[in-house]
């Protein structure tokens, strides 16, 4: 893993009927979801990560701390980014912010470990036997 403080990514989506707060079943308004939100930003460490791990290493979230701060309408584009601002070992923690085209509409941070992908994939599949 080569990852280090201030390594940084963008992830971006339109909002459409299928990432609504409506469509989700987070309430009812034709409005970006925080859920989806949250998995835009995630998306965005994901990308940050991408080309800094070692062969049969990869990241899962296990910790997400999110304000979602204006809401989007349906055919509006959100951008997420994500930045390193540390790195304990196998946690990495990042400041999350999301924008459209007009404001913030969210930020927050978000904590990943690295694993190895074959070792998780395996103690995952044991809880099923």
């Amino acid at each position: 893993m080569t990852v280090s403080v201030g390594l940084r990514a963008e992830a971006a989506v339109v909002v459409d009927q299928h990432n609504t707060a409506l469509a989700m079943g987070g309430g009812n308004v034709p409005a970006f979801a925080t859920s989806a939100l949250v998995a835009l930003m995630e998306r965005a460490a994901v990308n940050a990560l991408r080309r800094h791990l070692e062969e049969g290493e990869d990241s899962v979230g296990v910790a997400v701390s999110v304000r979602h701060l204006a809401p989007t309408p349906v055919g509006k584009r959100v951008r997420a980014e994500a930045e390193v601002t540390a790195v304990e070992g196998r946690r990495i923690t990042f400041m999350l912010r999301a924008f459209d085209a007009v404001e913030k509409v969210g930020e927050g941070t978000h904590q990943r470990i690295v694993v190895n992908r074959e070792d998780f994939i395996w103690k995952m599949a044991t809880k099923g036997a």
